[in-house]
């Protein structure tokens, strides 16, 4: 069992919402549903309501990342994942989705029904930065070289 608990405030805000929840044991993710019933076109993108409001402790984010059967089995991307919702927001929680679907060969807009499965929750620790100025940051540490693509094909 793990005892690093962090206590979040939650709010419901749609009727028949069910508040995430871990599928297993451990994993790192909660489920997050769907709060109403959505139809995203080929090549749309929509905004799904979730039902919940969150207050999040100062120092963490939950991060919104896509659960990987519906990113292999479905045209549907998050794509903003990571999505951040920060500490400080306290408006319903929506979960950016697009269809990536081919629009030209007119297929039929994907339906999310209440109730599905469409995300995942993360709850991520965000240590604050501090910039120093330094004249060359090449004299600090390694510099492991290269840039975009340099590691391979």
């Amino acid at each position: 069992m793990n005892n690093n608990m962090i206590e979040i405030a939650v709010e419901i805000c749609r009727e028949g919402v069910t508040l995430p929840d871990y599928a297993r044991l451990h994993d790192a993710g909660m489920d997050v549903c769907a709060a109403c019933d959505v139809d995203i076109s080929s090549g749309e993108t929509e905004i799904i309501p979730t039902g919940l409001k969150v207050a999040i402790p100062e120092g963490y984010e939950i991060q919104v990342r896509p659960r990987s059967g519906m990113s292999f089995k479905t045209p549907l991307r998050i794509p903003n994942s990571p999505g951040t919702i920060d500490a400080g927001y306290r408006d319903e929680i929506g979960i950016i989705m697009w269809n990536s679907a081919d629009s030209s060969n007119n297929t039929q807009p994907y339906h999310i029904a209440k109730g599905d499965r469409i995300a995942q929750l993360v709850l991520c620790q965000v240590p604050r930065i501090k910039f120093k100025m330094v004249d060359d940051v090449s004299r600090i540490g390694n510099n492991r070289g290269g840039g975009f693509g340099s590691s391979g094909k």
